[in-house]
């Protein structure tokens, strides 16, 4: 009986024993803790995802940077965190250890080859494993610019330019077009420009209004460098920049304001915050500036008067979560801006308003869905005037109404084919109805209206391979564009006068685009990679170029129906170079480029007042040339960086047409040789900021004959910074510090030239608040 008690017990012990590990596996516990930078600063809006044997879940820190997971199930497993300019950090969590002690997270920032891009490949790639030139710009570049306004602060990326050294300040808006690479332009961009994906390029006229992206809603601003039809289609020909903007994951806040010379006030500001499964954000901008003259003392007459402008915009966006890592999201912004360019007469204003709505979607660990739908309306409205030759009286020669309504929509699917391989496939479509509703006069007596214009509709579909493996990075993508033009026509109808010319009802025109791309790196080292490129591209000629006039100056530049598509072939080879413990990074990069049918403002009666040009495809431009980048890291506080582009772009194929000069060998106007730039920055964990920055710009001729130079010029920027709270900086920034009289301008008068000059020293002074506070 003793033995039979015995064994009994032991059964029981046994049977216990067995059931205790699934009871104590049953149990839950909670894991929380908070992410920290190095200085000790709560980083809201980190990602954070942990492991355990049962689980896998995400969640966002907070405002203070905590976070949270309940019920966890496990003794012990993994947690991750990230957050935007940090290198992710990752350590093992266990009961034992952590049951009863929040975690500290230390994110540290990463090193330049670590940042992701998203517009080199149509998805997120390191930026140490593009095979291209791209630069990106972070929030904390942006801020620590002295530069006031988002073109300025791409001045800093060698190869971007605007039209005629113009900026937004104080230029007419069709000057604003943006070109990369050298590739020259006639006012219409040479390059896309992006908002979370969706185009900011004016569909009619090629130019951008940078002022509808609020300073303070961008988190990364991407420029791509090199030809990117195959995955954007037309406008892409030279790069793509691309503005990245906050998504709320907590409440937030950030407002800059400032108040410079000029009777310069301006205000950005944004704020967002996260309900559950909803977000909500509102960012808006307002400027105004009494600007400067633009003709040189020297050459002033009392009809010149203060360039000067004044805008503003607002954007609210509405988003849903889906699941872990889907979302959908409703924007609407606007934009309104009035500009005196110079005379009395001579004025433009726009307003413009768009809706769109996107999709971002994830369908398990492999598959992702991207869809952007938008439509636009906005109205344009011009003055143009003659100036007399002494410039004491003006008289109104042309009264322009631009209305102007964009539809477009776009798909993306991503599919990831294991660990190496990703595939992308899409589409999208974008179609223009536009005219030029012109009343003209001659002598100020309303002689005739004209009404010029039609409608665009550009359809595309692309595919891109990308694989990884071992040390090779290839990028395989190709790309085929429909465009047409229809429901064209000029109309004229005499007021006082006659018709110069006949009504047109232009024929319908269309015509196919083929843009492949091959891309591959391959690295030799941890620190080093090289990479190489080939590519076509295509650019579509502008409803503007095609069916616009305007007049700048003594320059009457005539619109041409017949316009054919730009097309580009395109080579390029570069190294990159991360040592001294990722504290420097290198990047080299030489490009070819030959666009056939570019167009150009091309002279056709010089001795005529005024001096008659025409949009032309002009017939083959060559621009090559090295770009070369670089940035130190001397410590967490000291950061160096410097650019320099070395471009020669000139005509290589031109017939010529009986009377007229030859082109060929010239330099392609608006493309400066050479352009240096460099900043240097010191920003310590107490908050102390100063920045100075130079751009060196060599000369560039305003015109296709090379008749009219504008000059080199070197302009330095310094901005002064310091907290005196964690959310509240005050600071003082001065651009063209050296108070530089560069051209921007050199056209031809009766007389010989008239030149516009760039501003003058610009200063102003300032606060920042941030809620939570912001990270150097």
């Amino acid at each position: 009986m003793t033995n039979f008690r015995l064994a009994f017990l032991v059964l029981l012990l046994l049977l216990f024993s067995a059931l205790i590990p699934p009871v104590l596996s049953a149990q839950t516990i909670a894991v929380e803790g908070t992410v920290r930078d190095s200085s000790g600063a709560a980083i809201a809006g980190a990602s954070v995802t942990l492991k355990s044997e049962n689980l896998e879940a995400s969640t966002t820190t907070d405002a203070q940077g905590h976070f949270a997971f309940a019920a966890v199930s496990g003794p012990s497993g993994t947690i991750a965190a990230r957050a935007q300019g940090f290198s992710t950090v990752q350590q093992s969590w266990s009961v034992g250890t952590n049951a009863d002690v929040p975690l500290d997270l230390e994110l540290r920032p990463s090193s330049t080859s670590e940042e992701v891009t998203v517009s080199a490949a149509r998805t997120e790639v390191r930026l140490s494993e593009t095979p291209g030139s791209t630069v990106l710009l972070s929030s904390t570049d942006m801020r620590t610019t002295p530069a006031l306004r988002v073109d300025d602060v791409l001045r800093q990326v060698p190869g971007f330019s605007l039209y005629r050294r113009s900026d937004s300040r104080v230029a007419n808006a069709s000057n604003q077009g943006v070109s990369l690479r050298g590739l020259g332009g006639s006012a219409s961009s040479r390059a896309l420009v992006l908002e979370d994906g969706l185009p900011i390029v004016d569909a009619f006229g090629g130019w951008v209004y940078w002022d509808r992206v609020a300073r303070a809603s961008v988190q990364d601003v991407e420029v791509y460098r090199g030809g990117a039809s195959n995955l954007y289609g037309s406008d892409a020909l030279g790069g793509v920049v691309q503005f990245i903007t906050r998504q709320p994951e907590a409440p937030a806040f950030s407002l800059e304001t400032s108040y410079g010379n000029q009777l310069t006030p301006d205000l950005s500001f944004w704020t967002g915050t996260r309900a559950g499964k909803w977000d909500l954000s509102l960012a808006s901008e307002m400027f105004r500036t009494d600007g400067y003259i633009l003709v040189p003392t020297w050459q002033r007459g009392i009809v010149d008067t203060p360039a000067n402008s004044r805008d503003a915009s607002v954007e609210v966006t509405i988003g849903h979560k889906l699941g872990e890592r889907g979302r959908i999201f409703a924007r609407g912004d606007f934009y309104a801006e009035f500009r005196h360019n110079g005379t009395p007469i001579q004025t433009n204003d726009t307003e413009l308003g768009e809706g769109s709505l996107g999709l971002d979607e994830q369908f398990g660990n492999n598959d992702s869905l991207t869809i952007r739908g938008y439509g636009l309306v906005q109205s344009y409205n011009q003055r143009f005037s003659s100036v007399a030759a002494d410039r004491s009286s003006e008289s109104l020669t042309d009264l322009q109404h631009v209305p102007e309504q964009v539809v477009g929509g776009a798909g993306q699917w991503t599919h990831q084919l294991g660990n190496h391989q990703t595939l992308i496939a899409g589409g999208d479509v974008m179609e223009v109805m536009g005219a030029s509703d012109e009343q003209l006069f001659t002598a100020g007596l309303h002689t005739r209206n004209n009404a010029a214009g039609g409608r665009q509709r550009i359809f595309g579909v692309f595919g891109e391979d990308l694989m990884r493996f071992k040390d090779w990075t290839v990028i395989l993508g190709a790309r085929v564009d429909d465009w047409d033009n229809f429901n064209a026509s000029s109309i004229c109808t005499p007021v006082s006068g006659v018709c110069s010319s006949p009504s047109v009802l232009y024929p319908s025109r269309s015509d196919l685009a083929f843009s492949p791309r091959l891309s591959v790196l391959r690295s030799l080292s941890h620190n080093v990679s090289v990479t190489g490129s080939m590519y076509r591209a295509f650019r579509a000629p502008t409803l503007n170029e095609l069916y616009r006039s305007f007049r700048l100056a003594n320059v009457l530049t005539l619109n041409n129906p017949y316009l054919n598509a730009e097309r580009l072939t395109g080579a390029e080879a570069g190294i990159n170079v991360s040592t001294l413990q990722q504290k420097l990074d290198l990047r080299g990069t030489f490009f070819w480029s030959d666009i056939v049918d570019p167009v150009e403002n091309v002279t056709v009666e010089p001795m005529a007042s005024p001096v008659l040009r025409q949009k032309q495809n002009l017939g083959r431009i060559r621009s090559r040339g090295v770009g070369l980048d670089g940035v130190v890291h001397v410590n967490h506080d000291i950061q160096i960086s410097a650019g320099y582009a070395f471009t020669d772009a000139t005509v290589v194929n031109y017939t010529v047409p009986p009377g007229e000069i030859s082109l060929l060998g010239n330099d392609v106007a608006q493309v400066p040789r050479n352009v240096f730039t460099w900043e240097a920055r010191y920003w310590n964990p107490a908050r102390v900021l100063l920045s100075v920055q130079g751009r060196l710009v060599g000369n560039q001729f305003d015109d296709d004959q090379n008749k009219y130079p504008l000059g080199s010029f070197y302009t330095m920027d310094l901005q002064i910074g310091r907290n005196l709270t964690r959310n509240l900086e005050i600071y003082a920034a001065a651009e063209n510090i050296l108070d530089e009289r560069y051209y921007v301008a050199n056209t031809p008068t009766a007389t010989g030239s008239l030149f516009n000059i760039g501003p003058p020293i610009l200063y102003r002074i300032g606060l920042r608040m941030n809620f939570p506070a912001e990270r150097p």
